[in-house]
């Protein structure tokens, strides 16, 4: 997983509640296991017209916002169903950083487990940043997370909080898997000793 240290973009805005993930990454698109080539299929029912061309009046589609790193959204962001491909489609399609005021809790776990960092922010600090995001190729971001500061274009900045544990994993890039592998050592060696101690297992 990538680390997230500093991420600096064009925001998009989407000032929707209750987006859910079947809205994020429609059930036509889960036969896959893989988690590439789901950017295409992100708010695919919003994105495309029912001919399969593509939506201008859709943000993502618009010129200023094609290569947005960072979502701004409203409330309860990722209901719905427990799907990982959510975060695997907003991922793909360059998203690092969702900010909003409150995520479904499967959806928000999710996120940090694929290099994601959902941040929770206080409804004035959202309404000020969705009024950043609303400024097209000049709507750019900067997260910090050793800082846990949000910069917006004009200078300012907007903190928000984090869990230390999940910043520490956020920072050093480490899913369930590099949090494992960080015990190699401790492991190898109960393992060296257990062999030693009980040949027959």
């Amino acid at each position: 997983m990538d680390k997230f240290t500093k991420l600096t973009g064009v925001a998009a805005p989407l000032p929707v509640v209750n987006v859910d993930t079947d809205m994020i990454i429609p059930k036509d698109y889960l036969k896959t296991i893989k988690r590439t080539g789901l950017g295409t299929g992100l708010f695919a029912e919003a994105r495309y017209l029912d001919d399969g061309s593509v939506n201008p009046d859709f943000v993502l589609n618009k010129p200023a916002y094609q290569n947005a790193k960072i979502l701004v959204a409203g409330d309860n962001f990722g209901c719905g169903s427990s799907r990982e491909h959510a975060p695997w489609a907003l991922l793909d399609f360059g998203i690092r950083c969702v900010i909003s005021t409150s995520f479904a809790d499967i959806f928000y776990n999710n996120c940090f487990k694929n290099g994601i960092l959902p941040i929770v922010v206080g409804p004035e600090d959202l309404e000020k940043l969705m009024d950043d995001a609303q400024r097209g190729s000049n709507a750019v971001l900067t997260v910090d997370l050793e800082t846990q500061e949000i910069t917006g274009p004009d200078g300012g900045t907007i903190s928000f909080e984090l869990d230390a544990f999940r910043r520490h994993c956020m920072l050093n890039g480490l899913d369930d898997i590099g949090l494992t592998l960080e015990k190699a050592t401790s492991i190898a060696s109960f393992e060296k000793t257990n062999a030693q101690s009980r040949p027959w297992a």
